[in-house]
């Protein structure tokens, strides 16, 4: 009998990771938050955000978390700004230590907390690890090859759980730096927005170029002030998915940024069914944790001042070009 494996969360991309799970021939619950879209999964074996992707026969899609809390392993992958809701739902569920896969990438807006930080504040004894990493769920979900990180602080832990989604096109580097590969994830939606602003405003490509080199430099800076080793920040969950975030127009948070830089406004992109963006909510938790730090972020900052409507994306812009001149 093959592992079982719960994915709480049936985006593109938990459905993707119900998917690898399910053809490695684990048993798996795709938990979604509302009946009806557990329901339409079940019965279209589709996903309306992953054409030409067919559900695995053994997915079965729930809404009820309690018929997904019993398995093995479960791999969050829902919005990180909903992870403490869904962790303190899911902490009285368990019967005990479970492995717990997040895939959320971001900082919590409200404590800014790391995903498995706030995971380890709503379950107790909780042994999180981070999957993060280049990779869209519509090209995985085809088999297009991808490789990304999986971080854990419990080694034993680590390539077992690689084992359960790992597939010819899908490859897990393993990692026990999760503070690295978790800020990767969220400092590069928050950079993204700011390549995105650029494409809008028509700024050119030696901008953009130069952003994401600087962007590199402000990854670095703060991760490794939160103790992170500056080898991640240069692999696949740092500029490795950087370059994919603020290069793509798939990205969601690049379109954000574009959107801002053609001059609508943030209410207009933000507005209910808007495609969700996690840079915007973690642009300033990120200000806020580096300068608890006193890490110089002035990409971050001027994101969050612009996402917050304290400043004008030309004031933004003027503000960087006029700092002092420095070495690199």
């Amino acid at each position: 009998m093959g592992a079982t494996v719960s994915v709480l969360g049936a985006g593109a991309w938990g459905t993707v990771l119900a998917g690898l799970a399910a053809e490695n021939g684990s048993s798996v619950t795709l938990w979604a938050r509302r009946g009806e879209i557990a329901d339409r999964l079940n019965r279209e074996r589709t996903h309306p955000a992953l054409p030409g992707v067919s559900l695995h026969p053994g997915i079965v899609a729930t809404d009820d978390l309690g018929a997904a809390a019993h398995a093995a392993t479960i791999a969050l992958a829902v919005p990180a700004q909903a992870v403490r809701s869904v962790c303190t739902a899911l902490a009285p569920l368990l019967s005990g230590p479970v492995a717990l896969v997040i895939a959320a990438k971001g900082l919590e807006q409200a404590s800014g907390l790391l995903m498995h930080e706030v995971a380890r504040a709503a379950i107790a004894g909780a042994r999180p690890l981070i999957l993060s990493g280049p990779g869209f769920a519509s090209e995985v979900g085809v088999g297009l090859p991808a490789a990304v990180a999986l971080a854990a602080g419990d080694q034993a832990l680590a390539a077992p759980t690689a084992a359960l989604f790992a597939r010819p096109t899908f490859r897990p580097y393993l990692s026990d730096d999760l503070t690295g590969v978790a800020v990767g994830g969220a400092v590069k939606n928050v950079l993204a927005i700011a390549s995105g602003i650029v494409i809008g405003r028509g700024l050119g490509e030696s901008a953009r170029a130069g952003l994401i080199a600087r962007g590199v430099a402000e990854l670095s800076r703060f991760g490794t002030a939160l103790g992170a080793r500056l080898q991640t920040m240069s692999g696949l969950s740092g500029l490795g998915d950087l370059v994919l975030t603020a290069t793509s127009t798939r990205s969601r948070n690049l379109r954000f940024g574009v959107a801002l830089g053609e001059g609508r406004t943030v209410a207009d992109i933000t507005a209910p069914g808007a495609a969700l963006a996690e840079g915007y909510f973690s642009a300033p938790a990120v200000v806020a944790r580096a300068r608890r730090h006193g890490v110089d972020m002035p990409l971050a900052q001027a994101v969050a001042d612009i996402v917050s409507e304290q400043v004008t994306i030309d004031d933004a812009i003027a503000s960087l070009l006029d700092r002092p001149l420095t070495v690199e």
